[in-house]
């Protein structure tokens, strides 16, 4: 590598990159609501420092198949992805996964409080 070219690959990498925290917040509304099957605007997100890494906590709604239709097809439960339970630890991970491959942030944990339901049709909504 010339003297010239190291000196141009060198100013590309000087300085800082950051991402602030309110576009941190917005991928991670966008990945909970992809894996609650909720809108974006109806997740609360908020960070913490866990040990250098950043924690996310998260309150939300869930998507639910109306009761009427699940006691008359108690299969419509595993449509939406099984139980509120199960979805909800199934969702850590995949937000995890998400948000650090979109932003670049080392998450240490997520943690979900389901805040309510959201009752619609048919199966999950990704």
């Amino acid at each position: 590598m010339s003297a010239a070219a190291g000196a141009v690959r060198a100013a590309a990498m000087a300085g800082h990159t950051r991402i602030s925290t309110q576009a941190l917040t917005s991928v991670a509304q966008a990945a909970a609501a992809e894996a609650l099957g909720v809108t974006p605007h109806e997740v609360r997100a908020e960070w913490s420092d866990d040990d250098g890494l950043l924690a996310l906590s998260l309150v939300s709604p869930i998507t639910l198949p109306p009761l009427a239709v699940v006691l008359r097809e108690p299969g419509r439960v595993a449509g939406f992805g099984g139980s509120v339970w199960n979805r909800a630890v199934a969702a850590k991970a995949d937000i995890l996964r998400r948000v650090t491959e979109l932003s670049g942030a080392r998450l240490s944990r997520v943690d979900i409080r389901i805040s309510g339901a959201s009752v619609r049709e048919g199966g999950r909504v990704h």
